[in-house]
């Protein structure tokens, strides 16, 4: 019989944080969790097989979203949570969410919460280029149009919401994709929700149920590397969506938001 959830994470030298937020993970009959490791150079692999996931070892790094998509295919079950390696599923957090996904028809993404229980803004509005530079200086606890948080037993409209926790029907991840593979990384989980939003699927961030995110926050940090990676998928991503790179365009986006429910 097929599980009714398959949790699929995607890994690239990920055993440290494997061991430190999975470690609590329970196993279900109902769930199955699969593992695609993008060719690490530690023992990701090892340490989520220890763990309890079905490991898929690429020979490859194909990226998040071209991972994430290789764990989609081979799952089999009704609902699919997209789940990053530093974020620990809270035992018995499943069905609340899938309640709150059979209601609303939406994609839905728990309360992500720091380790010390803090709220973190993984719920987003509209990424106009200008709010994404405001929010690489701002502080993560200030709320704004751009930053959202859904308050305890609140079920928050939003545009897309971090890639960390992304769930939702195995129907609707098909009808979108789910992912778009020209994203390497970055900036693929605002295009997952922007696509959302034009096919009329709500975008929803659970404060039902919280689940903690390590969340490492590579490119607040004044270090080449990761804007290396994030440079090629803004410069995508904002060619697709030139609307947003207007201030201008914000009176035909909020009618937008309007319609979905955003605002």
């Amino acid at each position: 019989m097929a599980p009714t959830w398959s949790l699929i994470t995607v890994t690239y030298n990920s055993a440290e944080a494997l061991r430190e937020y999975w470690a609590g993970y329970e196993p279900a009959s109902d769930v199955e969790w699969i593992v695609v490791d993008n060719a690490s150079t530690d023992d990701s692999a090892a340490v989520a097989g220890e763990l309890g996931a079905r490991v898929i070892a690429l020979p490859g790094n194909l990226g998040f979203g071209g991972a994430n998509n290789v764990g989609f295919r081979s799952s089999s079950s009704q609902y699919v949570g997209f789940v990053n390696p530093d974020v620990s599923v809270r035992p018995g957090s499943l069905l609340p969410l899938q309640n709150v996904i059979d209601s609303t028809g939406g994609l839905v993404a728990p309360q992500l919460v720091n380790p010390d229980g803090t709220p973190q803004p993984n719920g987003r509005g509209y990424p106009f280029l200008a709010e994404k530079l405001r929010n690489r200086l701002g502080s993560d606890d200030a709320a704004s149009t751009y930053r959202r948080f859904a308050s305890a037993g609140e079920d928050l409209p939003v545009v897309w919401f971090m890639g960390a926790a992304v769930l939702g029907t195995r129907a609707h991840f098909e009808m979108l994709g789910p992912w778009d593979e020209r994203f390497f990384v970055y900036y693929e989980d605002s295009d997952l929700g922007l696509r959302a939003a034009a096919s009329g699927i709500p975008r929803i961030v659970s404060g039902k149920i919280t689940w903690v995110h390590g969340w490492a926050r590579e490119t607040t940090r004044f270090e080449w590397a990761p804007w290396r990676r994030e440079i090629p998928s803004m410069a995508k991503f904002y060619s697709r969506y030139p609307r947003l790179l207007s201030p201008w365009t914000r009176p035909m986006i909020k009618s937008l938001d309007r319609k979905f429910g955003t605002v």
